[in-house]
């Protein structure tokens, strides 16, 4: 989903340190700079000395809800040339089948699909005479806001007009009445009836009024050198002679001519028009929220009037590639995902910009992460994601950025001028700082996770239909496209002065160059190597541009054991902590597809100096002679002295000859040391923490063995103003998503309040309380916590209960292993499992370009069809264990499931997912939900995309 909220953050930024700006006072113009964040990044600085390289040769694809061409600032570049180049909906929620092929008749009608008479434009070329009708209830394509919006409007104006009927209706109801005061003839009784019966249909009509949406008919034809659209909006405009089909101006494929459309007027709403496959399919492109206008203005919006209000690149291009299927409130699919990643390719787009993500499973794994290494590898685009908003505890990055080697994943930070100007607080940070909710590393199998920070807020570019022209948003969606248009500044110089681009070498510049957030070693975890700064990025290629482009790619393995493998160590629970281990690393450079064998294989070799920070805890070889093929050395980690709780160390080779490349690879080391739980009833206290604005404290705990929740009371004292706090939980089990548990917490007053959330026995947790960065500015006064945890259990030696005819009775065993529980069980028969079988197959290959792979290969889809049926208010349930709860980490190009009745009425599309872990938005998008349906037959489409 979407890594973004519209309201949130706070951190710095004038170079110096972690970009702090202290004793600052905004004026007119450092608080519009603050709107649009540059200092921070140096981006200002560096177009300021080098205005030619302000974007200008670059093209960004923006993977994200679709980019509105008539927002504020998405016109022109800096140097007049278009802004968008292209505006792709990948998902095909905008689809509509113009299969259907009419001719006009001698008056010049046709007959749309809506069953509708439409009058063609005698001028329009048509050389075949052949037209391709379609239509569409427009609230598909709108969102559920703006949908929202046009249906409280009509209704206002339906309600004014049917208001004007009763009282009409009542009036001669009246009059009638008035001239007859006694009615005995049977044909006046059947009028005063009539009279009566129609002001009764005018009131209940208020009551059961239910506004489906104006249909739009759709018209495609070939003009004899390219596909036409036109359509007829009258369904949408108040005067009966708007909106009409010969009054419209065609449109063809955006990326031809570059043109939009406007539904109407009330919506506001901007659409461009794409045919496909010959004619037969039109897709009417408009955004699924306002969210990658808003990103796309960060990355690339050029305001001549309102230089300050730019963005980061303004001389930079775009292509919008909306992966966020409106069907699905803006989730973005695997079919979305992969068409995206042609379009990328198609346009040979320099950099991508990705600011959604899901949890996963397995990190750096999945069809759309193979995509993502031939988009770098193979076609050297740069991949920039957002790392995810759902920290503040450690494990949270999601997928991909976060969870991917190719992608550079982006934490959200937020400086005193941003919290000044942008949020509006009454007295800022000293001191740049991460927003609590980014997402921390380090991944599952121990990479970092978090690559780099950027400011995490702006106030940009919105869509038309949300009626104004700028809206603050804050999370890493936004840091994300801050730091893709820093690398866009970088790549512009690059181009210009023939330094060759590589994604290898502008990661390695970018990391390198950063400025650390925070003066701890595991502040890395939370902001990566620290704050992008552009200007010295680019000192750094200018002087490295030309050593080999390569990346290091690192394997881990615990030496003795063949698997699995890792990108870093992590040591987590007790018993890894508790004695020395042993590790092989082993370094691949890594090579562009098209690297010559002769030119950069054979020649490549790299003397490297390893480094320890801490060589008392983590021990080394101190030299490597590195060649193509790789080369392997181990690793002691020696924790046994180390403190109970978090600690972070890094080995990292050095170029002997070029040391100030600096470190090109690093091998993370993370290590926990859990407080054990020796009391009984076991019972852990934490007194007296201290926090001010932005504080976290994070307290790692041995899980009872038998503990199956927790009960906890957290009390606060000493502080006058509200607080908030974020109070998370993470566990990470094996071959399962980190189990986590958040609550935002508001004190107005010092009190205690009680929590219940489950655990996992066994495995060590993250306690994880965080001040809100912004709570309590000004206040001067900190806050004092006291937290107590209660580990409670009751085993049970079945997950789940199925009854079977054919068996005994079954037997449920519990056990409380910790203390005393009270236990009360209690069933409910309400469900029936039904293994289902297809009773159709079909594979087929998918027709339009859309699908077709950079390679040649066309993507094939297999359908499989279930048929069954319930009875009168029955509820159902469909799962598909090995595909459900998954996207990034499936080896299929997309899946997903609709339910249609026995009339093919479609009554839900379910992507195979559950949760989005966008925790700005506060939203949890439950979509594999059950469906209600009452004695209806029900036909189960399950569609899977795959390459063969």
């Amino acid at each position: 989903m979407p890594l973004s909220s519209s309201t949130g953050g706070a951190g710095g930024g004038d170079g110096d340190g972690n970009g702090s700006l202290r004793r600052f006072k905004l004026n007119e113009s450092t608080f519009l700079a603050s709107l649009m964040p540059k200092k921070e990044i140096g981006a200002d600085r560096f177009v300021e000395a080098n205005p030619q390289f302000d974007g200008r040769g670059v093209v960004i694809a923006i993977f994200d809800s679709g980019v509105d061409p008539a927002a504020a600032g998405l016109q022109v570049t800096s140097d007049g040339k278009p802004k968008i180049l292209d505006v792709i909906d990948c998902t095909g929620s905008g689809d509509i089948d113009t299969s259907t092929v009419i001719k006009a008749d001698s008056d010049g009608c046709i007959r749309g699909a809506s069953g509708a008479t439409l009058v063609v434009n005698s001028s329009w070329k048509n050389p075949s005479g052949e037209w391709h009708v379609g239509y569409k209830l427009v609230y598909e394509l709108f969102t559920e806001s703006l949908t929202s919006r046009l249906k409280s409007e009509r209704k206002k104006k339906w309600e004014e007009k049917n208001q004007e009927a009763i009282a009409k209706a009542v009036k001669h109801l009246d009059e009638f009445n008035q001239k007859h005061k006694k009615v005995e003839d049977g044909k006046l009784k059947r009028v005063r009836e009539d009279l009566q019966n129609s002001v009764d249909i005018l009131r209940k009509q208020a009551e059961s009024y239910d506004d489906k949406g104006p249909v739009v008919d759709a018209v495609v034809w070939h003009d004899g050198e390219v596909w036409r659209v036109a359509l007829d909006t009258q369904s949408l405009e108040d005067e009966p002679d708007h909106g009409k089909l010969a009054d419209f101006a065609p449109l063809t494929n955006y990326k031809t001519e570059r043109k939009h459309g406007v539904f109407s007027k009330l919506d506001a709403c901007t659409f461009v028009a794409n045919v496909y496959d010959e004619g037969n399919v039109l897709s009417i492109v408009t955004d699924s929220s306002p969210h990658g206008t808003h990103v796309a203005g960060i990355a690339t919006a050029f305001n001549p009037e309102e230089p300050l209000l730019n963005g980061i690149a303004p001389g930079a291009q775009l292509i919008s590639c909306k992966i966020g299927d409106t069907r699905l409130g803006s989730m973005e699919t695997g079919t979305g995902l992969t068409r995206a990643f042609i379009a990328a390719v198609e346009h040979k787009c320099d950099l991508i910009n990705m600011s959604y993500g899901e949890p996963t499973l397995l990190p750096d794994y999945g069809r759309f992460i193979d995509l993502v290494n031939e988009a770098v590898n193979k076609h050297r685009l740069v991949f920039v994601s957002s790392a995810g908003n759902s920290g503040p505890a450690l494990n949270t990055v999601g997928a991909p950025g976060g969870t991917s080697s190719s992608i550079i994943a982006v934490g959200a930070y937020v400086s005193p001028a941003m919290a000044a100007g942008a949020h509006c607080v009454v007295e800022p940070p000293s001191e740049g700082l991460e927003y609590t909710w980014s997402s921390r590393g380090p991944t599952a199998d121990g990479d970092l996770g978090v690559c780099i920070s950027a400011p995490g807020g702006a106030v940009a570019p919105v869509s038309t239909w949300t009626l104004q022209r700028r809206m603050l948003m804050n999370g890493t969606s936004m840091a994300s496209p801050s730091a893709c248009g820093g690398i866009a500044l970088l790549i512009s110089a690059m181009k210009a002065n023939a330094i060759p681009v590589s994604p290898y070498t502008v990661r390695k510049a970018v990391e390198n160059t950063s400025v650390p957030i925070g003066a701890l070693a595991e502040d890395k975890l939370s902001t990566g190597h620290g704050l992008l700064q552009v200007d010295k990025a680019y000192e750094y290629v200018q002087q490295y541009g030309n050593v080999p482009c390569v990346s290091y790619q690192i394997k881990i393995n615990q030496s003795g054991k063949l698997t699995p493998t890792y990108r870093g160590i992590y040591l987590r629970d007790a018993g890894a902590s508790q004695q020395s281990t042993e590790w092989t690393v082993q370094v691949e450079p890594k090579f562009h597809e098209d690297a010559s064998n002769l030119e950069e294989l054979v020649p490549f070799e790299e003397c490297i100096e390893l480094h320890s920070t801490d060589k008392a805890v983590l021990r080394a070889p101190e030299y490597l002679l590195l060649t193509h093929n790789g080369r392997s050395f181990n690793v002691v980690v020696d924790p046994t002295n180390l403190e109970d709780g978090l600690h972070y160390y890094e080995i990292y080779g050095i170029d002997c000859k070029a040391p100030g490349r600096g470190p090109l690879f690093r091998i993370p080391v993370t290590i926990i040391k859990p407080t054990a739980v020796v009391k009984r009833p076991p019972l852990v206290s934490f007194s007296r923490m201290s926090f001010l604005p932005g504080q976290i404290e994070r307290r790692f705990i041995e899980v009872p063995l038998g503990a199956t929740w927790v009960e906890a009371t957290m009390r606060t004292s000493g502080f006058d103003t509200t607080r908030r706090f974020f109070v998370d939980t993470v566990q990470v089990c094996p071959l399962q998503r980190p189990l986590k548990w958040e609550n935002v917490v508001t004190f107005s007053s010092p009190v205690s309040k009680n929590f219940a959330f489950p655990v996992v026995g066994g495995q060590t947790m993250e306690l994880a309380i965080a001040q809100f960065w912004s709570s309590g500015m000004g206040s001067h006064e900190t806050t004092i916590v006291d937290f107590e945890i209660e580990f409670h259990g009751i085993a049970v030696n079945k997950d789940e209960v199925l009854l079977d005819g054919s068996e005994a009775p079954v037997r449920i065993d519990a056990e409380a292993l910790l203390t005393s529980e009270r236990l009360a069980p209690a069933a409910v028969l309400n469900k029936i499992r039904v293994p289902c079988r297809p009773i159709e197959t079909k594979l087929t290959v998918l027709p339009t370009n859309r699908d077709k792979l950079p390679s040649g290969k066309q993507i094939l889809a297999l359908t499989l069809t279930y048929k069954f049926k319930l009875e009168d208010g029955a509820e159902v349930k469909p799962q598909i264990p090995l595909l459900n709860n998954r996207i990034y980490d499936t080896k299929f190009e997309s899946q997903f499931y609709m339910i249609s009745d026995t009339n093919k009425v479609l009554h839900q599309i379910i992507k195979f997912l559950v949760t989005s872990y966008s925790r700005k938005a506060e939203r949890t998008y439950v979509l594999s939900r059950n469906l209600v349906v009452r004695g209806s037959e029900l036909i189960f489409l399950s569609n899977i995309n795959s390459l063969r």
